[in-house]
């Protein structure tokens, strides 16, 4: 069972998205922020985390650039309620594998994890 690490600073977030995750047959488990994620990663392992841009803290790109430099193999989605293209180009450049903006679509969200975990590149973003 695929493991998946949400990253967000609102709780109705975290909670909505670990549930649905949970009921379409993935383990999933939620943090609150970039510091929380990468301490979390210290004793456990992810296959996929998705996680939101704009947090206090450590916003979603710092913690995508920390990320990149201890687990590189991490699959990241981004989301966000403020999608900019430059954060958009950021993202993509950093290495996300998708981005997508809030309220997130669930039909959507579903529809880029299947892909990703398909995938053998666990690439999802079509030119």
């Amino acid at each position: 069972m695929q493991h998946i690490l949400i990253v967000d600073d609102e709780e109705n977030t975290r909670i909505g998205l670990v549930k649905l995750l949970s009921q379409i047959g993935y383990r999933a488990e939620a943090v609150a922020n970039g510091f929380e994620a990468l301490n979390y990663l210290t004793s456990k392992t992810v296959d996929l985390i998705i996680t939101d841009i704009n947090m206090p803290e450590m916003n979603g790109l710092v913690f995508l650039r920390e990320l990149n430099t201890t687990y590189p193999e991490i699959k990241v989605i981004m989301m966000t309620a403020y999608g900019r293209i430059g954060s958009y180009l950021e993202a993509i450049d950093l290495g996300a594998v998708d981005y997508l903006n809030k309220p997130i679509n669930i039909n959507d969200l579903k529809s880029v994890i299947e892909k990703m975990f398909q995938s053998p590149e666990g690439n999802v973003l079509v030119s």
